[in-house]
């Protein structure tokens, strides 16, 4: 399939396919944002953490294509970000987790796209005030941190898509060229998936995470309450069935979950959409599959439907 020229989401971020892999603490680095480039989609590194940040250079070693980045506003505040993006080359970046307003002026004025992550309507009237480029709408099904008030993809896509002009990802329950699909109708330029690149070969954490991931079924993940309206979607391990509200520090361990494989140290961020994933496969085979079907399931999406009278 070729990608469309009126793609505003191909064009903005400077890719062949308009397949955003999500920005996971730890995970998205420079292995993993190097093989969803490579492959034509755009890769994502995390600047919540000190190896990610590192990483922004690093991956200029494992791929010449475009390499976007992250900035979690909750936990990225300094504006001095912004030098550290541009002295890597960084042009687009998704920012996510707090006020837009305080980094999108400075990232424009270094010329770099901005899209915003948002969970709720009023959220995108928010973001779309403080002049992004796009945004990136993510329902409650998806892994990580949530709005415990938030709706489905189902819900939001359409609701945002009606409301404003600009290019919108979606995100959360993205996993296939069928989810893809049915995104472009509800009124997406392209999607994110996290939870599906998570469980690919070239994902760093432990065969253990990975494996979990496969097993678990559409009732595998908990929405785990932390302070305030927020929650957190982890899959269903003995660490999150423990915490009845485990704060912000059911996540201290999570590198030992991530990348020794003890499922049992922390809560580990994961998508709803980990019910559908049933294989551990490249990542080049997982977008490459996706992409070049997504036109075939919306043709058939049309045959059913049949001639109108």
């Amino acid at each position: 399939m070729n990608t469309p020229t009126t793609n505003r989401v191909c064009q903005l971020a400077r890719i062949d396919i308009p397949i955003i892999q999500a920005p996971m603490t730890y995970i998205a680095g420079a292995q993993l944002a190097s093989a969803v480039s490579n492959v034509g989609a755009l890769g994502i590194i995390e600047t919540a953490s000190e190896e990610g940040r590192l990483d922004l250079k690093r991956v200029r070693d494992l791929t010449d294509r475009p390499v976007g980045a992250n900035v979690a506003l909750i936990m990225v505040r300094d504006p001095k970000i912004v030098e550290v993006l541009v002295d890597a080359d960084i042009r687009f970046v998704t920012t996510s987790a707090g006020d837009p307003s305080l980094l999108t002026g400075l990232l424009h004025d270094a010329g770099i796209t901005v899209f915003h992550v948002v969970g709720t309507l009023h959220a995108a009237r928010k973001a779309v005030d403080a002049g992004v480029d796009g945004l990136i709408v993510e329902g409650v099904e998806g892994g990580g941190f949530k709005n415990r008030f938030g709706a489905s993809s189902m819900v939001l896509l359409p609701l945002v898509a009606e409301e404003f002009d600009l290019p919108i990802v979606a995100a959360g329950g993205i996993c296939d060229s069928r989810s893809m699909a049915a995104a472009f109708v509800l009124g997406a330029e392209g999607v994110q998936m996290g939870t599906r690149l998570l469980a690919s070969m070239e994902s760093p954490v432990h065969d253990n995470f990975k494996t979990a991931i496969v097993d678990s079924d559409e009732t595998g993940t908990v929405l785990v309450p932390l302070a305030g309206s927020r929650v957190m979607r982890v899959i269903r391990t003995p660490a999150a069935e423990r915490s009845a509200n485990p704060g912000d520090s059911g996540l201290q361990d999570v590198r030992q979950l991530y990348f020794e494989g003890r499922m049992d140290a922390s809560v580990a961020n994961t998508g709803q959409v980990a019910g559908r994933i049933t294989a551990i496969r490249p990542v080049a085979e997982i977008i490459t599959e996706m992409w070049e079907s997504c036109q075939m399931e919306l043709a058939e999406a049309a045959k059913r439907l049949g001639s109108h009278p």
